[in-house]
């Protein structure tokens, strides 16, 4: 929920994330919560990804856009296989409640809400643009997440290992241990813990 700048009035947030390499694949904001709108966005998403005839994964909350008959036909008919949060486990969507938090602790994150509906897409294609390209994700290393999409981060990795390697043999008095490690993360799960989750951890799903 996107607040507007008039009590109790919001703008609706559609995303996908690819929470392998944590790029966002698919956004929109629209005035209304609706199946349709849902079904359609993903479709592009595929569809601009590449992958229509390759198994994926959508994991998502609850909502009634998330469970409408539409989406499900249209995620049928392409293939996707779903995975919902467990009733009163906060955790099960972790990866796009992180992504939601990055957005509302943006310095630039209206305070007072959105003027209008084109205010907040346009707060939103801004966004995204920083986070897929510019921002250095933690949980992978600190490489941007378009980079880590397209298979970058090893040759990003290696590079600084190189570095950090140059540093230490010129200054081995600064470091008492082994330099940072910057091997690249392996799989990502949702629930490393659950064994359903852990046969599909090498795939790419979206949340």
């Amino acid at each position: 929920y996107l607040p507007s700048n008039v009590r109790g009035l919001y703008w609706y947030l559609y995303m996908i994330i690819d929470i392998y390499s944590r790029k966002i694949v698919g956004w929109e904001v629209h005035d209304r919560e609706c199946g349709t709108l849902a079904s359609q966005l993903i479709e592009r998403a595929i569809l601009s990804e590449g992958c229509l005839v390759k198994p994926r994964y959508l994991h998502a909350d609850n909502g009634a856009p998330m469970k409408s008959l539409t989406l499900r036909a249209k995620l049928d008919e392409m293939g996707i296989r779903t995975s919902f949060n467990r009733p009163g486990v906060s955790n099960d969507n972790a990866y796009s409640e992180s992504l939601f938090r990055t957005a509302k602790y943006r310095p630039n994150y209206p305070a007072h809400g959105f003027e209008g509906l084109s205010a907040a897409r346009e707060w939103m294609l801004n966004f995204v643009n920083w986070y897929n390209n510019e921002h250095r994700h933690s949980a992978i290393k600190f490489v941007t997440p378009a980079q880590r999409h397209r298979n970058l981060d090893p040759q990003v990795l290696a590079k600084r290992h190189a570095i950090y390697q140059q540093a230490k043999a010129k200054h081995p008095e600064r470091w008492a241990k082994e330099t940072r490690d910057w091997t690249p993360v392996s799989a990502v799960t949702l629930n490393p813990g659950n064994p359903e989750d852990n046969q599909q951890g090498g795939q790419k799903r979206a949340a």
